[in-house]
């Protein structure tokens, strides 16, 4: 019969054994771990990108888009301009005259609004609908505005020497602003095009938008009347 030590017995390994086979990373399993984070981290940016991208075009096809296919589609039905005079939801008593009422303000109050949806359905046209309880505000976080309620108002608007019946949109953050205006006018001027800066001078821009006030008042042209 045989006998084995303490210290020769097959099968355990002594304290210097275990210590010899405690090995570090190579330098090129440290590589391949860099380039998995790497690739990890693109992933997760390029998501982010992704996720923005489709929250934009959220806003402008079911907020902007719609409000301005809604005001085609009422005065393609009855010729006349939605919230221009009484009978059109606006608030003049007067007959129709081609403009928004409410002047420089415009149509912008939930009671003119009321009105609003009131002759949209009255005419059997679908009232839009968006993420809030108002049909003329939307809820949306920018990049660094934090949340804020966009608002719409109907006002005859003159900007860079075009006066023109507009939807007037404030609280707009400008990095949403900017992407608003490549997907309307197919690049960036603030100044110029169907999309533009509300009050802005010759040469204006949407601003930076990592810097306070971080949003701006939007106006879409409207070719309507």
């Amino acid at each position: 019969m045989k006998l084995y030590s303490q210290t020769s017995r097959p099968g355990r390994r002594t304290g210097s054994s275990l210590v010899g086979n405690n090995k570090g990373f190579t330098l090129i399993e440290l590589a391949i771990v860099l380039v998995i984070i790497g690739l990890i981290l693109a992933s997760v940016l390029k998501g982010k990108d992704l996720i923005n991208s489709a929250k934009r075009k959220q806003f402008y096809n079911s907020f902007v888009k719609t409000w301005e296919l809604t005001v085609a589609s009422y005065y393609d039905q009855t010729g006349y301009l939605l919230g221009d005079g009484t009978i059109n939801g606006g608030t003049a008593a007067g007959g129709p005259n081609g403009v928004f009422d409410g002047g420089g303000s415009g149509i912008n109050s939930t009671a003119e609004f009321n009105n609003i949806t009131t002759a949209l359905g009255d005419k059997g046209i679908e009232i839009p609908k968006t993420n809030t309880t108002r049909s003329e505000d939307f809820s949306y976080t920018g990049m660094y505005s934090g949340n804020q309620t966009v608002q719409l108002a109907l006002i005859n608007r003159t900007n860079y020497g075009s006066t023109d019946n507009s939807l007037v949109f404030s609280n707009v953050p400008i990095d949403l602003a900017y992407h608003v205006d490549k997907i309307v006018d197919g690049q960036v001027d603030a100044a110029a095009g169907k999309c533009v800066l509300d009050g802005g001078a010759a040469g204006a821009t949407w601003g930076v938008a990592n810097t306070a006030p971080f949003t701006v008042t939007m106006v879409i042209r409207l070719d309507i009347p």
